[in-house]
């Protein structure tokens, strides 16, 4: 059981200092202009995405399905993040 802790506070821990690149950035330069929803979206893409492959590493058994799995949420992560920054896809909620 701590373990399975140990792994929940490192996703917690990594995903406060993968949003703390832009908010430092944000304080340097005028070219990181992130607003509250943008954090707030990317901290639930983040978690989300943390807790799925934390989710799948506990109830899959087989090393290659859980690389698998694992590979496509990151996969649905990037393509999800890329759409919103610039619209690859054009979909309405698209970045501008």
């Amino acid at each position: 059981m701590a373990i399975n802790n140990k792994r929940l506070i490192a996703i917690l821990f990594a995903v406060t200092f993968i949003l703390l690149i832009p908010f430092v950035s944000m304080q340097f330069t005028n070219e990181v202009n992130w607003t509250l929803s943008d954090f707030a979206i990317a901290g639930v893409l983040l978690i989300s995405t943390g807790l799925g492959c934390e989710l799948v590493i506990r109830n899959v058994k087989k090393t290659n399905y859980r690389i698998a799995i694992c590979t496509i949420i990151l996969a649905i992560l990037i393509l999800t993040w890329i759409e919103l920054a610039v619209g690859i896809f054009g979909t309405p909620f698209a970045g501008n």
